[in-house]
């Protein structure tokens, strides 16, 4: 397949996400959470609509505008997470948009929803069916994109050792607040905090608030979320987690459906919003540099922090918003 056609192609599955309405999606949904019960209707909407937005053909032609794709069809191997719905399509896409052939190790956690797209864009275009290979195991591959643990990148990165390779490992994301913020300021950082339940790497798990910020004012502006409870294994974390605390006596503040821990961690358990202070930009500035190979991104009003994004947008990256900063075009076309 040429450039244009594969451009042409992957547009309209822009299409297709948008048309996934009514009974056929009430029953890819159902199946879905079967596999993986985090995995909500609306998080698989949420998900949809943001692929929907990402996959129009002038935001397509811009992304790959910079790079020159050898026409050489390597054979890249893929292992893929499946934390929050489609979460490897990116790396999918990526390798498919650079005229190589993606070799796909599915999640056991996601392999429905990656399957059902794959399928809707070999059905927009047969050529594409060239580019995609579903596999147990990754042999014979040219070079290797892997996402996993801390634990299952240092076997990756062992494992491939002798091949070109991405290896990305775990990293949460952070809101920075300064304390100007409006109720719905803070309800645009809860999009950050609780879509998909917090377990996607672009989630924040924590905020850094001035000193004498009063953090009851962020929490009462969270209680539109106060829904997630209602999920049987969210309320299972928050059960567990509120009983260790107490049983501890370790300090928190609990809304009755999440709670907020001092900690100078960045990881924190679901249902749990770690918090930290600081007195000054440049001492922010000096916590941030120390955690920067475990942030996927900063979220602050209006993106007022520099290299930061506005509050509600972490989960509607760009194309070109490259999970880990590892610029994947780019890599794949120096093959």
């Amino acid at each position: 397949m040429e450039l244009e056609a594969r451009l042409k192609g992957i547009s309209q599955l822009g299409f297709w996400f948008n048309e996934q309405k009514g009974e056929s999606l009430d029953a890819l949904c159902q199946i879905a959470a079967n596999q993986n019960n985090w995995f909500t209707k609306e998080s698989i909407e949420k998900c949809f609509n943001a692929w929907a937005e990402a996959l129009q053909k002038d935001k397509l032609q811009d992304w790959v505008k910079p790079y020159s794709f050898k026409a050489s069809g390597k054979i890249i191997g893929l292992v893929l997470a499946g934390n929050i719905p489609l979460v490897g399509l990116h790396d999918v896409l990526s390798v498919i948009i650079s005229g190589n052939v993606a070799c796909v190790k599915y999640s056991s956690q996601d392999s429905i929803l990656m399957k059902a797209v794959l399928n809707a864009l070999i059905n927009i275009d047969a050529g594409f069916k060239e580019l995609i290979q579903e596999v147990e195991r990754l042999n014979d591959v040219d070079a290797v994109i892997a996402t996993g643990s801390d634990n299952s990148a240092r076997y990756f990165k062992h494992y491939f050792a002798g091949k070109p390779h991405i290896i990305r490992q775990n990293r949460v994301s952070v809101g920075i607040v300064n304390g100007g913020e409006s109720t719905e300021d803070f309800e645009a950082l809860g999009e950050d905090i609780f879509t998909y339940f917090g377990l996607g790497c672009r989630n924040v798990s924590k905020v850094y608030v001035p000193k004498d910020f009063e953090l009851p004012t962020l929490i009462s502006a969270m209680d539109k979320f106060s829904s997630a409870l209602d999920h049987h294994k969210y309320r299972n974390n928050y059960d567990y987690n509120k009983s260790i605390y107490l049983v501890n006596k370790e300090p928190h503040l609990d809304s009755g459906f999440f709670m907020m821990r001092e900690s100078k961690d960045l990881v924190s358990p679901i249902s749990v919003l770690y918090y930290e202070t600081y007195e000054s930009e440049a001492e922010l500035s000096l916590k941030l540099s120390a955690q920067r190979d475990k942030i996927q991104c900063v979220v602050s009003k209006d993106g007022w922090y520099e290299g930061s994004l506005p509050f509600g947008t972490a989960q509607c990256p760009e194309l070109w918003d490259y999970a880990d900063g590892v610029n994947t075009l780019e890599f794949l076309a120096s093959l």
